[in-house]
């Protein structure tokens, strides 16, 4: 299963922001990497490379490679509402994201990594594929044997934020995919109409 395992603080130091979480190694160095640092002069950027740097960002964030992105940007292309916000909701309604959001997961790496591992469960049957594309009402669980792992109950301890568009009961330990969000709902920084241009060239 493809996937980026390189450094990940380099990634965020070149986008200027921490899009994998927190990270102290980014914020001691939040400035561009490379041999002169901070103190290289920086060229004016190019629509393209803007434009470019924006679906990166996008990728990366939600650690999605380039077919699979490219294959989520048709199917939003092809739906009714604007393609680039229906692209986020696409991303959004992806199983592993939806496991960070509802904080069994400190990163959509580890999500990802659960979904794998089989320990997550989507309507009492477990799903192993962490691109699985949820649909509204389905009920998103922690398999039986996995309740007691460590790895869910620190990221449990240490969740605090709260999404409106998804359900969590600590107890069960199982959520309701409520709603798809809608873009104000979506936290991350990213300017979707540049990424829709940049495919739409």
């Amino acid at each position: 299963m493809a996937r980026y395992i390189g450094p990940k603080t380099k990634i965020s130091r070149k986008f200027g922001e921490s899009i994998f979480g927190e990270d102290k190694a980014f914020e001691k160095r939040n400035y561009p990497p490379g041999q002169h640092g901070n103190n290289r002069r920086k060229p004016k950027k190019s629509e393209y490379a803007i434009q470019l740097m924006e679906k990166q960002k996008a990728k990366y964030t939600y650690g999605i490679l380039e077919r699979q992105f490219r294959n989520l940007f048709e199917k939003a292309s092809r739906s009714k509402g604007v393609t680039g916000e229906v692209l986020l909701q696409l991303c959004e309604s992806r199983l592993d994201n939806v496991v960070y959001r509802m904080g069994l997961a400190r990163s959509r790496s580890g999500a990802r990594q659960l979904v794998s591992h089989r320990h997550v469960t989507v309507n009492g049957q477990i799903v192993n594929i962490p691109s699985y594309q949820l649909k509204v009402g389905d009920v998103v669980g922690v398999r039986e044997k996995s309740k007691s792992l460590q790895s869910i109950a620190h990221a449990m301890d240490s969740h605090a934020a709260v999404y409106e568009w998804i359900t969590w009961d600590k107890d069960s330990m199982q959520g309701t995919f409520v709603n798809v969000p809608e873009r104000l709902q979506i936290p991350e920084n990213i300017k979707e109409q540049l990424i829709v241009e940049l495919y739409s060239k």
